[in-house]
């Protein structure tokens, strides 16, 4: 265990489960969206969904769609920033089971008309997980740089993908794949050890099937 798991992170609200942990699973959805965000369905399930009001889950998870970090003073007002910014916002109570009581459901659509839903948990200290992208079993924590990648599921992809990056002296320190059926949309899950460029990331997605590829960097 490390300081960070026990004072919790830099923030702005009452809760690192609520407000911290929120603000990063928006940020991520927003990431993979890849555009600004013109709609955003939100699902709250169990805890979120008791008292998302109250500790500003709501304004946290719209914060991070936006783009902000969890010490961003702009939280506490992004509702309206969302409005003005012409995005549609809906959140609704959910159950799913099994799930973290700190779990959110969101979907987005952006303004070129991009679509992309992320199922992620809040499970205490500002610390993340995300399970599900695009209703694909994933397993994210946001703590390493991780890239994103949903591409075709077609014979040599993954490996096409590992080799660039053993090009790139990237060394790879987890990996998991996930697909809805053999021969469709599949994505890919990749946590490397070292920084990775913009510009290493574009030229990742030039690669064959590869629809598109999102890098994180640690939360």
């Amino acid at each position: 265990m490390n300081v960070f798991d026990i004072i919790g992170p830099v923030m702005i609200g009452p809760s690192s489960s609520h407000t911290a942990g929120a603000v990063r699973i928006g940020k991520i959805a927003g990431a993979l969206l890849g555009e600004a965000a013109i709609k955003a369905e939100i699902g709250l399930h169990g805890s979120f969904a008791k008292t998302y009001k109250g500790h500003g889950t709501d304004k946290a998870l719209i914060a991070g769609i936006m783009g902000m970090e969890p010490s961003d003073s702009r939280i506490r007002n992004s509702m309206t920033l969302a409005r003005e910014r012409g995005m549609e916002v809906s959140f609704s109570e959910i159950h799913i089971d099994g799930a973290h009581p700190n779990t959110a459901r969101i979907t987005l659509t952006g303004s070129g008309g991009k679509t992309v839903s992320l199922e992620g948990a809040s499970v205490g200290g500002g610390n993340i997980r995300i399970h599900k992208v695009n209703g694909m079993e994933v397993e994210i924590s946001g703590e390493a740089v991780t890239f994103i990648i949903l591409h075709n599921d077609t014979p040599g992809t993954i490996a096409a993908v590992t080799h660039f990056l053993a090009e790139q002296n990237i060394n790879i320190g987890s990996f998991r794949l996930s697909r809805r059926q053999r021969g469709g949309l599949a994505v890919m899950t990749l946590e490397v050890d070292s920084p990775v460029t913009n510009q290493l990331n574009r030229e990742l997605e030039k690669l064959p099937n590869i629809i598109s590829s999102t890098v994180l960097a640690p939360q």
